[in-house]
């Protein structure tokens, strides 16, 4: 198939399926694809683009009680909700008290989250068999097995354990190990002192659940399981370094784990997993596992039950009747994202039987759902198959535009750009859903029983990946259901563009090609250039660890990533609160890097004719306008805080400043000049692709 002109691209996807009435309107910006009206011509654009591009709708836009942010993505996810809504209720109505198909299995497990009857006489009833299995667990060496179920039960774990493709035998899959038991999530909600009130709810969050469950002393086994918490957060590994792909790269064999780590039950712990005995395990966190076994070891075992008790509860309550949904909206949502109001239980329903969406909110995504068999039943309506191939060719012209970009750098030495090159060509584009859907023909899901239908499909996920260990590696493999709303560069040297994404803002078929350059080529670039990131530049072209730089074409690369990071940490979104350049240094690179590659293509494009002016506004200026919607959001402080603390993408004001005060073509653009508040010089603009 030749490849498609820019002017063909732009009749990109056109989506099919019935629209139910309340289903929102598919959304479209302005004549041309950018929303005009959105721009604060107040602001200069030097000053702060972000603001200019999106000031004026940022001070109308409310945002929803039941959300902790707004976006213009957070429409695209409304219509995707909206669209599974219709799937699901359709698939209830038909489904039986324990269907076949995937249709019937995806209706009866909504059936079951909507049933509030059911769920409220039930009370803490449905989790009585974890709870009954904890407080049998006398010993370390039990309770250190049923921690290996939280792979496929809602129990918690001191340590995580999850199939993968071993990147230094990338024809294999292998068993990683990672540290764990963090209910905050990151080491400093414990160990800073301005942190100090979340820690403080979080306790009084867990004496709660403690108190539902019927658990004895809750204030008193509250307390100590977040001092637990606190041990392991003392010895953990900070994000910045979980982000080392080299240092978080540790081979051991069984015996040399419990030779290193001997505080733990690890055969114990790996057989509740169904993993056996391993003949190679990887290990993240070195350092920290002996600590933390160390700290297992030394727990007194009515605590570590008392701990194990309050994960289930915590990990359930999204399930479990309303005093427990209450409590985790509370805690998970309110205090920690500033989420105002619960969602409605349609929207929760949605969530849990589809998988849990970034931008969405909740938690559902870490358990079971079906949302491969939804993804399934999505794309079949919402999703044609003529789609793939016309993203796809977008995606040839970005990969184009970063290889004429490869070939000219002039810091980078011949050996390096051959690797660079090889690695770029050997990218597979996966768009829209997985060629081979998932089995699930012995799943049994009930229409009353919505805990076990969670237990269910995550037992059933589980399998999939263990059982494939010995198997050979599937590089058609997915690691995002198509209704989610991202992208994602992964292992497999992969780029995939789940369905949802492929809407406006990130993509409209009758926008202006800048727009679409700007946006989802930009996206496309931003992937893409994750292969050739701080840590994703440490893997060849078949996804192999190994060094292919030279050792001054390193140097240089480092160098100027390091400029990169300080510019971020530089930005203070609250007094005293600095993003953390490290932490997000592979988002920062991306973006950087998918930015310039959105231009360039662009420029391809145009093929040596110039751009046409719509509007007043030249070609390069709707490309970095379709940047900056693209990144069109507001949040409460509470998720920024959150997001800033432990999240490695930086808030999204500097995803659209950080990148363009680096591109020489955006101070022409806008007339930018020393002075603005955005100005860099140019011997300190980096440049990198």
């Amino acid at each position: 198939m030749s490849r498609l002109t820019a002017a063909a691209v732009v009749a990109l996807i056109v989506t099919a399926g019935a629209v139910r009435a309340d289903e929102p309107a598919k959304l479209k910006y302005g004549a041309w694809g950018f929303d005009l009206t959105a721009r604060d011509l107040k602001t200069r654009p030097g000053d702060d683009f972000f603001r200019y591009a999106n000031g004026a709708w940022l001070d109308r836009t409310p945002i929803p009680a039941d959300r902790s942010a707004v976006s213009l993505r957070f429409y695209e996810s409304d219509l995707a909700e909206a669209r599974l809504r219709t799937i699901l209720e359709e698939s209830a109505v038909k489904a039986g008290h324990e269907p076949k198909t995937i249709g019937g299995k995806v209706g009866a497990f909504y059936k079951a989250f909507m049933d509030e009857g059911r769920i409220e006489a039930a009370g803490a009833k449905p989790i009585a068999p974890e709870l009954d299995a904890i407080r049998a667990a006398a010993t370390h060496d039990q309770i250190g097995a049923l921690m290996g179920r939280h792979v496929k039960d809602f129990e918690g774990s001191v340590f995580g354990v999850y199939p993968g493709v071993d990147s230094k035998d990338t024809a294999h899959y292998t068993i990683f190990l990672g540290q764990a038991g963090l209910g905050l999530g990151d080491r400093d909600s414990y160990l800073k002192p301005a942190l100090a009130e979340r820690k403080a709810a979080y306790q009084a969050y867990a004496e709660k659940l403690l108190r539902l469950e019927g658990w004895p002393d809750p204030a008193g086994k509250a307390a100590a399981i977040v001092a637990l918490e606190t041990r392991i957060a003392e010895v953990s590994w900070t994000g910045v370094q979980n982000r080392n792909a080299d240092a978080t790269y540790n081979p051991y064999t069984l015996g040399q784990l419990e030779a290193a780590a001997p505080g733990f039950p690890w055969r114990a712990f790996l057989a509740q997993a169904g993993l056996g005995v391993p003949a190679k395990l990887v290990v993240a966190q070195n350092t920290a596992f002996p600590k933390i076994a160390t700290i297992f070891a030394e727990t007194p075992v009515d605590v570590l039950q008392a701990w194990l008790a309050f994960t289930v509860a915590d990990n359930a309550a999204p399930y479990l009747s309303k005093p427990f949904t209450d409590a985790h909206f509370e805690m998970r949502l309110k205090t920690l994202s500033g989420q105002a109001e619960q969602r409605v239980r349609w929207k929760r329903g949605v969530n849990a039987v589809s998988g849990g969406d970034y931008l969405a909110g909740g938690r559902f995504d870490r358990f079971g759902n079906l949302g491969w068999a939804v993804g399934e039943l999505y794309t079949a309506r919402y999703f044609p198959p003529a789609a793939k191939a016309k993203i796809q060719a977008l995606v040839a012209d970005i990969k184009t535009a970063y290889a004429a970009r490869i070939r000219n750098l002039d810091w980078m030495s011949p050996a390096t750009k051959a690797e660079a090159l090889k690695k770029l060509a050997a990218y597979n584009v996966k768009v829209g859903y997985p060629d081979k859907p998932r089995d699930y023909s012995k799943v049994v899901i009930r229409d009353d029983d919505l805990v076990g239908d969670v237990r269910a499909a995550a037992e059933a996920d589980w399998a999939f990946h263990a059982n494939r260990l010995n198997g050979p590696v599937d590089r058609g493999d997915w690691a995002m259901t198509p209704q989610t709303n991202d992208a994602y560069s992964g292992g497999l040297i992969d780029i995939v563009f789940p369905a949802v994404i492929l809407q406006p803002p990130i993509f409209d078929p009758s926008a202006d090609p800048a727009i679409n350059y700007g946006a989802v080529g930009g996206v496309i670039g931003h992937e893409l250039t994750h292969g050739f990131d701080d840590q994703g530049r440490k893997f060849d072209s078949t996804g192999q660890r190994r060094d292919w730089w030279t050792p001054a074409d390193a140097k240089t690369f480092e160098a100027r990533a390091k400029v990169l990071g300080a510019q971020f940490s530089a930005y203070e979104p609250f007094p005293g609160l600095h993003v953390n350049g490290d932490l997000t240094m592979g988002e920062n690179l991306a973006d950087l890097g998918g930015l310039t590659l959105g231009l360039a293509a662009y420029h391809a494009s145009l093929h040596g004719k110039p751009a046409p002016v719509i509007d007043g506004l030249t070609g390069d200026q709707r490309v970095f306008l379709g940047w900056a919607q693209a990144w069109r959001a507001k949040a409460r402080d509470e998720a920024v805080r959150q997001q800033v603390i432990s999240n490695p993408h930086p808030p999204n004001p500097y995803r659209v400043n950080g990148p363009v005060r680096n591109l020489d073509a955006w101070y022409a653009a806008f007339g930018v000049k020393p002075g603005d508040r955005l100005y860099v010089a140019p011997d300190q603009r980096v440049r990198i692709w």
